[in-house]
């Protein structure tokens, strides 16, 4: 199955440092969750995964390959690109995918926000890729929206994807994902599945306490996470 590896990798604005030798993995087959407080260097990492932005230090890894040296990348990595060298087909069953079949035909300025995220996850799944990376999917979602987006998720990852979410929404989360990757200030505060989260002293801990304990200011690091300090 396609994973997503990363290993050490950093990013510094000047003197900044927006990414501190985050390490972990994310395996095909699951929906994990990448979560951290607004700062906390999600989209500056997210980014050097799809080869936007170039690390200071470490590697970022598809399949054992960087982004820009996969064979075909907008297709092995979902991301609302343009649809160039898509057929016309992928682009009909993309919309059938996320429900859009009977709008096709409307103008995207008519389109509700809730639409609006459909239609970016269509173009997102175009390519057919083996790697989703979303961010905030379910803004605008009804629950309904949202409980058909959570079965969608659950559907790609069955098929064998690598499907990442980055969202605050805990709550959905938690219904949502396998695994969580958490980072703070930068550095990675947990990596694994979602029931190791909970603190011994409190094995009821919903994902949100886990949250908060991991990114506040002293931080307690559970038993079985990984902490790149």
């Amino acid at each position: 199955m396609t994973e997503v590896v990363v290993r050490g990798l950093s990013k510094d604005f000047g003197r900044i440092p927006a990414v501190r030798e985050l390490s972990f993995e994310i395996p095909g087959g699951q929906v994990t969750g990448f979560l951290g407080p607004n700062g906390a260097g999600k989209t500056t990492t997210l980014r050097m995964v799809l080869g936007l932005v170039r690390p200071t230090a470490g590697t970022a890894l598809i399949d054992g390959r960087r982004y820009a040296d996969l064979p075909h990348p907008r297709r092995a990595v979902g991301a609302v690109l343009e649809a160039t060298g898509v057929a016309r087909s992928r682009v009909d069953e993309g919309l059938d995918e996320v429900e859009l079949t009977a709008d096709a035909d409307r103008r995207v300025g008519g389109y509700s926000l809730g639409m609006r995220q459909r239609l970016g996850l269509a173009a997102a799944l175009l390519g057919d890729p083996r790697v989703l990376v979303l961010d905030e999917p379910g803004n605008g979602l009804d629950p309904a929206g949202m409980a058909w987006l959570r079965g969608l998720l659950r559907t790609l990852a069955a098929q064998g994807r690598a499907v990442v979410v980055s969202s605050h929404v805990l709550a959905e989360v938690a219904q949502t994902v396998d695994r969580v990757v958490i980072v703070h200030k930068g550095r990675l505060r947990f990596a694994g599945a979602l029931d190791e989260l909970a603190d011994p002293d409190a094995p009821s801990t919903s994902l949100e306490s886990a949250f908060l304990r991991l990114t506040g200011d002293t931080p307690a690091v559970p038993a079985g996470t990984t902490d790149a300090r």
